[in-house]
């Protein structure tokens, strides 16, 4: 699954670390999403959706819908 997670992270100078502990997972498991190695589960897209403040949709793409906005 395509995501801006790496982009969104990045624009607020966070390490995957700091994300990590935002989310309450691990750093493992952030660089994980990020390369595309590991979809989150539904409530973990939730939480990543509300801590940028954005909707799920304009951060994570599945491969069959194209581009992200």
């Amino acid at each position: 699954m395509k995501n801006r997670l790496k982009v969104l992270r990045a624009e607020r100078d966070w390490s995957q670390g700091d994300l990590a502990e935002r989310l309450q997972v691990s750093r493992q498991s952030v660089n994980a999403i990020e390369t595309g190695k590991y979809d989150p589960s539904l409530p973990l897209a939730f939480r990543i959706a509300e801590l940028f403040d954005r909707a799920i949709e304009d951060i994570f793409a599945s491969p069959s819908r194209g581009e992200l906005k």
